[in-house]
């Protein structure tokens, strides 16, 4: 296959050296258990995914990405007693960002886009810690959001049920256990109401919530659903890096 030239990692310098790029995406990932049946990098792999397959739509119609290669690692505080889940604090997250963004800065890059796939990983504190000191406009993309899932999927579950299910078996199906070999992704919720409701917040403990680390049932869960799923967001966040490039970040109000 020859080099995609919106991917950073599989381009060259010498197509790099005179290219302008407008915008760069940054996958962010995770390396967590996911279930008994998909594999620990579940999230990086959806993630690294979505933001090739938009960065071609957009690529296609003309807009100049640039594709980052992928973080792998996330915060993974509530999951620190489940062997190999692998935790980088959110104080990390905003160093490594902000040290991505000062490479970037010199070379013409005046967006930079944080394709996030993990839901541990909270970057809205840490874009409004950063901005203010560099030059190009930050935004956060939470891929699983750029559709909704409920249109897709019968449940489509929080952690490894039958939403992500479906996409690593469309992307990487080589991956997936039977999922006669799946836990039922129960989640034991807070006693406390207001936890519960959503209106107070606490992090959940992953092995206490979870006896398999799922959170939703798999097992309605197919490769067409994923499929369907996959092209409805990344033909949404292509739609949003097209814009995006197109917009003057000096000029982004009405």
């Amino acid at each position: 296959m020859p080099p995609r030239p919106w991917i950073l990692a599989e381009t060259n310098w010498k197509s790099v050296r005179d290219a302008h790029f407008e915008v760069a995406v940054l996958p962010w990932g995770a390396t967590e258990a996911h279930n008994y049946h998909l594999p620990y990098g579940t999230d990086t792999i959806e993630t690294e995914h979505v933001a090739a397959e938009a960065g071609r739509i957009a690529w296609e119609a003309g807009a100049r990405v640039i594709v980052l290669p992928t973080i792998p690692f996330g915060v993974q505080t509530n999951q620190l007693d489940i062997p190999l889940c692998i935790n980088v604090n959110p104080s990390t997250q905003g160093a490594v960002l902000a040290d991505v963004v000062a490479s970037l800065e010199p070379h013409g890059i005046r967006k930079v886009v944080i394709l996030n796939g993990h839901g541990g990983n909270d970057f809205k504190t840490i874009v409004r810690e950063i901005q203010p000191d560099v030059e190009p406009f930050l935004c956060v993309v939470n891929w699983y959001a750029a559709a909704d899932p409920s249109q897709y999927f019968d449940e489509p579950g929080d952690h490894a049920g039958e939403m992500e299910t479906s996409m690593v078996m469309h992307l990487a199906p080589d991956l997936v256990l039977p999922l006669e070999q799946a836990g039922s992704g129960v989640e034991h919720r807070f006693r406390i109401a207001a936890l519960r409701q959503g209106w107070a917040w606490a992090p959940r403990m992953w092995s206490s919530a979870s006896e398999d680390t799922g959170i939703g049932n798999p097992q309605a869960a197919t490769a067409a659903k994923g499929a369907v799923f996959f092209a409805a967001v990344t033909e949404r966040i292509a739609g949003f890096l097209c814009d995006l490039v197109a917009a003057d970040p000096d000029d982004l109000y009405d």
